[in-house]
């Protein structure tokens, strides 16, 4: 590659202004796709069990494998998209989706499907690239909107891949219908980069720091690996004791090879500044209202009606019931965007950081009415949608501009551990406050309780933080 990359310069600037509300929701479309791959096989995984010929615990690794990769993939793409082009690393991303889910839907069995999953993995550094793609092309004062919108995705995909992963694996191709409608609108997202989105900046080019990148692979793998897996601490200690050592160890070398190097692949200069650290601690506990919003809201609607807030409904009701929280936060995200074009990114962040607290506090004293779960659960996407919007917006603010696709890459990574920590305090929960009905565990009302007033108060200490933040019209920077 070239040392410098830059935008075709005599393209007429009429044209780009026709071409951004196009820009915007392809990318928007291309960061929803990604966001699926994590929930699109979660409701299929009995039928992935018994079409591979393996255990459930096995079929889980489909989703591990994906999460991991996810991890490692977004923050070494985002910041080769600041060195070399991110147009260029985008359809990267979605190449590497594309490939993965073809993989995985014409393997000949379950380590081909496996490795499919790994490379869908990478596609979830789509939404940070797509982000600073966006802060590149779009006027000023509409930036903020059009990264409300882009971050809008990571909710309404997961959800979306939810409610059709049973559509898709009951199809004539079964579980591989799935991955085909995957590769499917990949390849439709690429057609349409390639058609519309075109670089604004200029990138350094230069050596990739791939001892680095190998650093923080074995750093988010060990730590990531043992949160997901963390219910195996009753019966394999030693393997998860191994592999946190193993992450401690890559830890302590990987920081100073960071800080030594010319071009690293994590500025953890730029990471630790007061401004872009409190961000980054808001967005974890944050976004932990989000993932306990969907997890929280499955598990009250399917739990028996014995339990006393339990609606017995199926998995796909509990899908269904999620609908209203999706189109909340997609319907808002416009309306943060605007808040965001005119107030600081801060204030925004605690205004929904707030609201998220204050709809937990009201799911924690309404129980038993399926009106009251949906309202409560639409009031965290009202929360979530001011958010998420102003997470970025934020990170962008505070982070050199050269730096905008790493610096969204690592707060993207952020949101991935808080959702792997959520559903690992789940099980904890789950171990302590259960009981079991038709073959599964649910949480009884007090486990319940102790869940939303715990995720209440994480979504109220990001508030606090977020107004700790230095003033900034941070979407306006230039």
């Amino acid at each position: 590659m070239s040392a410098t990359h830059s935008l075709e310069t005599g393209e007429p600037q009429a044209k780009w202004a026709a071409t951004r509300r196009p820009t915007v929701l392809l990318l928007a479309v291309s960061g929803m796709l990604s966001s699926m791959q994590f929930t699109l096989i979660v409701p299929s995984l009995p039928s992935f069990s018994e079409d591979l010929g393996v255990s459930a615990e096995d079929a889980s690794w489909l989703v591990t494998i994906t999460l991991l990769a996810g991890a490692v993939g977004t923050p070494v793409l985002s910041r080769m998209a600041d060195m070399y082009g991110r147009r260029r690393l985008l359809l990267a991303a979605l190449g590497l989706l594309v490939a993965g889910s073809l993989t995985a839907a014409v393997g000949p069995g379950f380590g081909w499907v496996l490795a499919g999953r790994a490379l869908q993995g990478c596609a979830s550094s789509i939404v940070p690239i797509g982000i600073s793609l966006l802060r590149d092309i779009m006027p000023a004062g509409r930036a903020g909107t059009a990264i409300a919108v882009m971050s809008a995705t990571i909710g309404l995909g997961s959800t979306t891949g939810l409610l059709l992963s049973g559509i898709l694996g009951s199809g004539a191709l079964g579980t591989s219908g799935i991955f085909v409608f995957s590769a499917a609108g990949g390849l439709l997202a690429m057609a349409g980069a390639l058609a519309l989105v075109r670089d604004a900046g200029v990138y350094p080019g230069g050596r990739f720091d791939v001892l680095g990148a190998l650093g923080l692979s074995v750093v988010l793998g060990s730590v990531l690996f043992v949160l997901s897996k963390s219910a195996w601490w009753g019966t394999h200690p030693l393997p998860l004791a191994v592999i946190s050592g193993l992450g401690i160890l890559a830890a302590c070398l990987w920081i100073p090879q960071q800080l030594r190097s010319a071009r690293p692949v994590v500025d953890l200069r730029t990471a630790f500044r007061r401004p872009v650290l409190l961000t980054n601690i808001a967005t974890f506990f944050a976004t932990a209202g989000m993932f306990a919003n969907h997890l929280l809201t499955a598990h009250e609607v399917q739990a028996p009606a014995g339990l006393g807030s339990g609606l017995d409904l199926s998995p796909v009701d509990a899908g269904l019931v999620m609908i209203p929280a999706s189109l909340t936060m997609a319907g808002l995200s416009p309306v943060a965007g605007m808040l965001l074009n005119r107030i600081d990114g801060r204030k925004v962040l605690a205004l929904g950081a707030l609201v998220m607290s204050l709809s937990f506090v009201f799911r924690l004293f309404t129980h038993g009415s399926l009106t009251a779960i949906v309202v409560g659960a639409a009031l965290v996407g009202v929360g979530t949608a001011l958010s998420f919007a102003a997470m970025p917006a934020l990170v962008m603010g505070y982070s050199p501009a050269q730096d905008a696709a790493a610096a969204n890459g690592i707060n993207s990574l952020i949101r991935t551990f808080s959702g792997a920590a959520a559903s690992a305090l789940f099980a904890v929960l789950l171990s302590g406050f259960a009981v079991s009905a038709g073959g599964s565990q649910f949480l009884t009302q007090a486990g319940l309780a102790l869940a939303f007033a715990a995720v209440a108060a994480s979504c109220l200490f990001a508030s606090a933080l977020a107004l700790l933040l230095p003033s900034s019209r941070d979407t306006a920077r230039r």
